[in-house]
């Protein structure tokens, strides 16, 4: 295969110039697949990314002044995004929310400055979006998905800052902004791995800055890295090869590992072409069993070590209940619940997210388990005997499925 990436810590390559979308990968017939690169390339990015942010200037170091201006102001911070972006703008926002409560200056969640994520397509039916001094940030990797586009023409004209992070300060998206946090090194798979991380690498950085030190590269290279060690792909085999038999999976999350487990119903379903759906942890005790059964598998995503002894009770009990209507039950665990969740309550595997003190809480938990969900999603589209990287659009029904969607 003659576009097989030789070396998983070079740089990937950057956007067009000038600019232009995407074209479908190209074919490969088995393993590696452009999304098995993309995943192998994440640690080195991760260093890269973290330290391309670390300056007192560019886009990172003035949107960190934006949001420094907002807080101050009272003033709405919004993040917004579509698709995988939308995933990575409920990350950012997760992050950023707790920096910015940790320094003083959005005092407690819910209060005026502290970021809140809202999918771009309702951000865009908003006519004062962010309004004058308020602060509206887009996620989108390669800058050209039209709604989050929409919204962010809205927040300008309704006076707002606005800001995105995406691959490319040449894109359309750029082109609507105040500030850009441009990532530069772009995905080559449609399954978006690094479409997903990339954001979420953004905020640690911005959240390194608030905080008044540099995000911890080497740390988050580690992390990442742990998910791809030989013990870890042969978990995750075992874990995909479980799951590979059922008939639909729902995934539970709780916490900042909520649009984490969004993510993994995502991949999963574009990846691997198998129904999903996300359920909050508490929610999918109400009324939710009911469409469950042996048919069904169940992926618990659990490391947020906020308030743990609580949600590992809460978990163990949907576990019960799971096992109860033999669904089949895996889970990627942080390691501080290892042994706070029975090993026979996820029979189908587990995959543990190793800590990282040296990195912000909530950026630890989403850089960790990113890996994880997408190395599943890999190996689960290989059990199934799908090609990950054109998410069905090499299928010409699914092709005018969606340029029937405009």
């Amino acid at each position: 295969m003659s576009d097989l990436r030789s070396d998983p810590d070079l740089p990937l390559p950057g956007p067009p110039d000038p600019w232009a979308g995407s074209e479908m990968p190209s074919h490969r017939d088995g393993p590696p697949f452009h999304m098995t690169e993309m995943i192998e390339a994440e640690p080195a990015l991760a260093a890269r990314v973290l330290a391309r942010f670390a300056g007192p200037t560019g886009g990172a170091a003035r949107l960190v002044g934006a949001l420094r201006s907002a807080a101050v102001n009272g003033s709405p911070v919004l993040v917004t995004g579509c698709g995988t972006s939308e995933h990575g703008a409920q990350a950012a926002a997760e992050i950023l929310r707790t920096a910015m409560i940790g320094v003083g200056l959005a005092p407690r969640f819910g209060e005026p400055g502290a970021p809140v994520a809202v999918q771009a397509f309702e951000a865009s039916l908003e006519r004062e979006l962010g309004g004058r001094g308020g602060l509206v940030i887009g996620v989108s990797h390669e800058g050209g998905t039209w709604a989050t586009n929409l919204a962010l023409e809205r927040a300008r004209a309704a006076g707002a800052t606005v800001a995105i992070i995406t691959v490319s300060e040449r894109s359309p998206g750029a082109a609507l902004a105040d500030i850009v946090v441009a990532t530069d090194e772009q995905d080559q798979s449609w399954c978006h791995t690094i479409g997903y991380l990339s954001p979420i690498l953004a905020a640690t950085a911005l959240a390194g800055h608030l905080a008044g030190r540099a995000a911890d590269g080497s740390a988050a290279r580690a992390l990442l890295a742990a998910g791809l060690t030989l013990d870890a792909a042969r978990a995750t085999e075992q874990l995909a090869g479980a799951l590979a038999r059922v008939e639909r999976l729902i995934v539970v999350g709780s916490g900042v590992d909520r649009p984490a487990a969004r993510e993994l119903v995502l991949k999963v379903e574009e990846g691997a072409h198998l129904p999903a759906a996300m359920r909050d942890l508490e929610t999918v005790l109400h009324g939710h069993l009911a469409g469950m059964d042996e048919r069904t598998g169940l992926m618990l995503l659990l490391t947020d070590q906020a308030r743990a002894d609580e949600r590992a009770d809460r978990a163990t009990g949907v576990l019960r209940a799971a096992a109860a209507l033999r669904v089949a039950t895996g889970a990627i665990l942080g390691a501080g619940y290892d042994d706070r969740i029975a090993a026979d309550l996820t029979p189908a595997g587990r995959l543990i997210v190793p800590e990282a003190p040296t990195l912000q809480a909530q950026a630890a938990s989403l850089i960790g388990s990113a890996v994880p969900l997408q190395l599943l999603t890999e190996r689960l589209a290989r059990a199934r005997g799908i090609n990950p990287d054109p998410i069905r659009r090499d299928d010409p029904a699914y092709l005018r499925a969606s340029e029937a969607a405009g």
